[in-house]
């Protein structure tokens, strides 16, 4: 068996050859993470999906062999930090104040008059973030935006989000899961082992850490929870068309096998979206969620509901499903949130209202063998762990 480390390397030299080749056919190079973000096809060419994550895989597990074992567990277990710092920026709006300080960045003594944080916490938060490579530190605290840092600003102003601070995150997805992450994920996560030893106890981790027996939308509809509950509707909507290609969906449903004016139902879909023009759609989720979903197609496209091609209906999955014998019955990021019993319920409701030609699509994450799994598809190259080190 050959070197290891070696191994490593040739992955790494061979896959970073075949990136710098595709971008050199456009005449560019591969973006510095010091540059701004500009958007590339080249970002979700799928040529180039097998050279990245490669190239990630490569990396991740060349850190892990060259780190002592003390200094590799020791950055895991303070990966936290990142979480509550990306959260802090967000939430004092720094991204926004580098963004209208420009290229030259500006001193944390400026950010602290406009936060109202002390600077040398502010210096130690962007500080802490650059070493990470998540902003850049242009002089001693003076940071600017880079290529990753510039993905957390919003769509709005600093003066309109001080303006109207429940609606900051309208518009500005991953903003929005950044900053929920860092306020009920990582609270809730603080109960993880807890609940795992004793899973009886309560519904999930959330209900321990927030002492409450509802369900998390529930629980947003408490008084002083309506910026939590805006935040988490502009979270997702348009999140899963960032993050998955929307050929998989395409795929899953398998629009083309089906007939005109066969009804798609979306279940827990948010804004929802429509592939093929030839189908209806019904697009179910709770009210708040919905109410968002009306403005977004009013916007984008009226003709859909006005013609009934799209329709936005109020719907509890725990509830009986009042569209009976769709052709296809689409659970879309659904039942992760939910332990099995809550799952089997989801899942019951569709069942009834099924006809016998329906089709359950579901669309969610399956934690992969570390190992090597015949029914898993193609295993990364030696040396890198066969599930190209992804847990999902």
């Amino acid at each position: 068996m050959s070197d290891p480390l070696k191994g490593l390397i040739e992955i790494l030299t061979t896959q970073t050859a075949i990136l710098q080749a595709a971008y050199a056919k456009t005449g560019a190079e591969v973006p510095s993470v010091d540059s701004p973000f500009q958007f590339s096809p080249l970002e979700l060419d799928p040529s180039l999906k097998e050279a990245r994550d490669l190239v990630v895989a490569a990396a991740t597990q060349l850190i892990a062999t060259a780190q002592s074992p003390m200094d590799v567990l020791f950055s895991k277990m303070t990966g936290l930090y990142d979480t509550v710092t990306l959260g802090f920026v967000i939430d004092v709006n720094i991204p926004e104040i580098l963004k209208e300080a420009g290229e030259q960045g500006t001193h944390v003594k400026e950010i602290s008059a406009k936060t109202g944080v002390d600077s040398s916490y502010i210096a130690r938060v962007l500080r802490y973030l650059a070493a990470r490579h998540i902003f850049s530190e242009l002089t001693p605290d003076v940071f600017a935006h880079n290529r990753l840092s510039s993905l957390l600003t919003k769509t709005k102003s600093l003066k309109e989000i001080q303006e109207d601070p429940i609606a900051r995150f309208d518009d500005a997805p991953l903003a929005a899961f950044l900053h929920l992450s860092s306020d009920e994920y990582i609270t809730s996560s603080a109960f993880f082992s807890s609940f795992i030893k004793n899973p009886e106890q309560a519904a999930a981790p959330f209900n321990i850490a927030y002492k409450t027996p509802k369900k998390m939308w529930e629980w947003y509809k408490e008084p002083g929870n309506e910026y939590r509950s805006r935040r988490f509707n502009d979270g997702i909507k348009n999140a899963t068309d960032a993050m998955f290609p929307p050929q998989i969906f395409i795929s899953g449903i398998n629009g083309d096998a089906l007939k005109p004016e066969d009804v798609v139902v979306d279940v827990g879909g948010n804004a929802g979206s429509e592939t093929f023009p030839k189908l209806r759609y019904v697009v179910q989720d709770l009210e708040q969620p919905i109410a968002a979903g009306e403005k977004l197609w009013n916007e984008k496209n009226p003709e859909a509901l006005k013609s009934g091609k799209v329709q936005l209906q109020v719907h509890d999955f725990f509830s009986p499903q009042p569209v009976k014998n769709a052709a296809v019955y689409f659970l879309r990021l659904i039942c992760h949130d939910w332990p099995d019993k809550d799952a089997r319920k989801i899942l019951a409701n569709l069942r009834a209202a099924a006809g016998a030609q329906s089709k359950l699509v579901v669309f969610d994450g399956l934690v992969k063998h570390v190992t090597k799994d015949p029914g898993s598809g193609t295993s990364a190259p030696y040396p890198l762990l066969p599930n190209w080190g992804e847990d999902l």
